[in-house]
């Protein structure tokens, strides 16, 4: 009877473990610089950093910079750390002054591409529209985008978090097709929550990236929703990373300030691997 219930409990452990595999979704760390660091700052923190990060089996790791800064950076971004741009236009080519177009990324090599940024949605006045056709440039040219999503203080307070997310969800992937889904990764990042200091309890920010997982699989069904991977940002920083990244739908974190710092960058990566 014993030997019976040691297999019985070696079978449910071992099944858990299985479905813990199939559901593994890889850490995704990225740093958004926004409009920081001159070139020599750039440069010193690549020389940091580029060969301290964690393995790309383990852990995604890439850099958001300055458009200028992105060919240096990338010369030098070794094989666990990739440089993404912070922007790009929707058309490929045309009279688009002070615009990047995809082609461009890519001839620079660049994989990762930031989309609908709350500092882009607010200053720039992208709506969910010009987002939507972002990210149909980015596929277009196998752009890999990272399109955040999020709510207002005003909107949180007024318990219109959901609506807000649904209606970013449903609009930034509109006609987006289901097999490009694994090409792209959702950042929820508050707006309240954006170089305030202020930041979403773990539990907040699990419940808002569940919603947005929910979202995605009302698009796109289970076995999508299950395999993208979403992100949360928002004055995360060492001292918080591993107590948001513990939480079941947190797979990984989108950095501000924090990734200016070469030390607390690699601590953040590190972080995603325990």
């Amino acid at each position: 009877m014993m030997r019976q219930l040691v297999i019985v409990v070696m079978i449910v452990i071992a099944n858990k473990n299985l479905k813990r595999r199939e559901n593994y979704r890889k850490p995704v760390i990225a740093g958004n610089w926004k409009m920081f660091k001159t070139r020599d700052e750039a440069l010193f923190f690549i020389l940091q950093v580029s060969e301290a990060m964690p393995s790309s089996k383990d852990v995604e790791t890439i850099v958001f910079a300055q458009a200028p800064l992105m060919r240096c950076l990338i010369k030098r971004q070794g094989l666990n750390l990739k440089i993404g741009a912070q922007n790009l236009f929707y058309e490929d080519e045309g009279a688009f002054t002070g615009e990047i177009s995809g082609p461009l990324l890519k001839s620079y090599k660049v994989e990762y591409v930031l989309i609908g940024h709350s500092e882009r949605r607010a200053y720039f006045y992208e709506t969910d529209e010009i987002v939507n056709k972002k990210i149909q440039a980015a596929l277009r040219n196998t752009l890999r985008p990272i399109v955040c999503v999020g709510e207002r203080l005003e909107e949180r307070e007024n318990n219109l978090t959901e609506k807000v997310l649904e209606r970013q969800i449903k609009g930034a992937f509109e006609g987006v097709k289901a097999i490009d889904m694994k090409n792209i990764i959702i950042a929820y990042e508050p707006v309240w929550a954006i170089g305030t200091g202020k930041t979403a309890t773990a539990e907040m920010a699990d419940d808002a990236c569940g919603f947005i997982r929910n979202e995605i699989e009302k698009l796109y069904g289970k076995l999508i929703a299950e395999e993208i991977r979403i992100q949360y940002g928002g004055s995360v920083k060492p001292e918080n990373i591993e107590e948001l990244l513990s939480k079941e739908n947190i797979d990984g974190a989108l950095i501000g300030g924090a990734s200016l710092d070469p030390d607390k960058f690699i601590a953040m990566a590190n972080a995603a691997v325990k």
